[in-house]
Order: structure tokens, then C-alpha cells, then sequence
């Protein structure tokens, strides 16, 4: 039992750390070590979903690569704006977050985006890793949450996993992804795909922003005999559109449309950077980068 207590309380310590912070404790200076981890997410101001989300997969990484400094990067710099201005955090941007590594003498630098894809986003962190390749010894840009089909099986495991509680056989269980104008925008897609022909049928998912719409997603729910939907953020962090989009009272958003459709609606504010079994892909695709020639 006493093991068990050190394991949580030190992952708790440091959650609490890189939220207090910002970002890592390693990022204030050098730290002498040459071997770090940046974590670059896209970001949120939603301050409790941040530490649950982000800062537990980044938890997670520190707690599995101790020899490593873990360091943070955000993509959006409209929030990183946010956060300073109210609040005074200072959190890198990708730039900022690799010329920091550099002049605290990083020789060997891993980037583990928390990103569900490759996406526009992840090519943008693609270019810009590939900027500093003379600037260290190594650099290595590690793979999205959803890379391989092994991912889509953890990834669909974990959510039927976390939301068992609701399957009754009377509920549709919808999920509500960001979406992308990248043909990466397929993952929603193949996930849906996963599902079904893993027998969960009353499993959907749709975006915010592409394909499959709330139109799409609507329609499929109607062809079933469900009392109650369920909807969550197929997103790491359940930030503005999980909690505007998805969960608002507003008249466009999901929580609404499926109310109008005559449904019972539960929204649930629970981003997947806080499924372990979640984390655990971004630690494995740490090592996997590791162990690349």
C-alpha cells in the first residue's frame, strides 16, 4: 500500500508542478542535463482541463523518461497570449520552446506532440523541428496520438473503457472531434469504422469543424432506438468547443440539437489527456522515437 502511495502522490506532484509553473521546472533555465522531452499541445485556457489533460500526459512522460528534462510547448498563441495576460503564466511557443532547449545546452531533444493527428498542426511542428536538425545533436519528432491501427485499438479500447457505465443499450454514445481541412480528417472516419466492426454500434462519431457533421452523426442516432445520448470531446483537452460547441445551451450546439430531437442529453466535460490508458500512447510513442534509428 505504501508503494502505491509514493507512485500517486509523486504524479500528482508532478501535475502540480508543471501547472503551477506553466510549463516544465526545466524550462526557467538550464538544467544541465542534455537529454529533454518537449511536449507541444495546441493549448486551452481552461485552466482545470489543462492540468488534467496536458499536464498529466506530460506527468506521465516525466514519471516514465526520469533522466529526461520534460518541457512544454503550446501551438496556439492566441492562449498563450491568454494565460499571460491573465494570469501571468509564460508558456513557450514551439520557436521559443526550441531555441530555449538550444541555449540551455539540450543536445538531445525528443518533440512529442499531444495532437490526435497529422495534421496542419502537426506539420506545422514537423517544419519547424526540421529548422534546427544542426542545432543539436539529435532531434527527433515523435508520432501523434492516432498513427497506427495498434493506436486506433488502445484509443477505442479507452473510450469504451471510460464510458461502459452508460452503455445500457438504450443510450448512443457520441463523441465530438475538432475536424480538419488535411486529409488527415479521415481518422474520424476510420474510428467510426473501428467501432462498428468491433460490434459498438451505438458509438458515433462526428466534428466541429469538417466531416462527419452533427447532420451526419444526427442521422445515423435516429436509426437506432436510443432514449439517451451521451456526448464527449473525441479531443486530448475538453476545452471552448467541448464545453461551447458540444455542452452549451446555445441553439447550435450538440447538447441542443439532440434535446430538440426529443433525447435525453448528458454531456460529459472529460477530455481524453486524462484516460491513463491515453497517456500511455504518448509514452510508448516516446519510446518508440527512442528507439528509432
Amino acid at each position: 500500500m505504501k508503494k502505491v502511495l509514493v507512485v500517486v502522490l509523486s504524479l500528482a506532484m508532478i501535475i502540480g508542478v508543471l501547472a503551477t509553473a506553466g510549463c516544465s521546472s526545466k524550462n526557467s533555465g538550464s538544467s544541465g542535463n542534455e537529454d529533454a522531452i518537449l511536449i507541444v499541445s495546441f493549448g486551452t485556457s481552461y485552466n482545470e482541463s489543462r492540468n488534467v489533460t496536458i499536464g498529466a500526459i506530460e506527468a506521465a512522460i516525466a514519471e516514465a523518461y526520469p533522466s529526461y528534462d520534460v518541457r512544454r510547448a503550446f501551438t496556439a498563441q492566441t492562449i498563450i497570449d491568454i494565460l499571460k495576460n491573465r494570469e501571468g503564466i509564460a508558456i513557450d511557443n514551439v520557436t521559443e520552446a526550441l531555441d530555449r532547449a538550444v541555449a540551455d545546452g539540450v543536445k538531445n531533444l525528443i518533440v512529442q506532440p499531444t495532437h490526435l493527428m497529422d495534421g496542419l498542426e502537426y506539420g506545422d511542428i514537423k517544419e519547424e523541428v526540421e529548422k534546427y536538425t544542426e542545432k543539436f545533436d539529435s532531434i527527433k519528432l515523435a508520432e501523434p496520438l492516432l498513427n497506427s491501427d495498434e493506436d486506433y485499438d488502445k484509443v477505442m479500447k479507452a473510450i469504451v473503457e471510460d464510458t461502459k457505465e452508460y452503455d445500457d443499450g438504450k443510450t448512443a454514445i457520441c463523441y465530438m472531434g475538432h475536424g480538419t481541412t488535411a486529409d488527415s480528417n479521415k481518422i474520424y472516419v476510420n474510428m467510426q469504422k473501428k467501432l462498428a466492426d468491433a460490434g459498438y454500434n451505438n458509438y458515433f462519431i462526428g466534428t466541429v469543424e469538417a466531416t462527419p457533421t452533427l447532420d451526419d452523426v444526427m442521422a445515423l442516432v435516429k436509426k437506432g432506438d436510443y432514449e439517451r445520448v451521451v456526448l464527449l470531446p473525441l479531443m486530448v483537452v475538453a476545452g471552448d468547443h467541448a464545453t461551447n460547441d458540444m455542452a452549451g445551451d446555445e441553439e447550435d450546439t450538440w447538447k441542443t440539437a439532440f434535446k430538440n430531437a426529443g433525447y435525453e442529453v448528458v454531456p460529459v466535460l472529460r477530455g481524453l489527456g486524462q484516460l491513463y490508458p491515453i497517456q500511455q500512447i504518448y509514452v510508448q510513442h516516446v519510446k518508440d522515437i527512442m528507439e528509432s534509428k
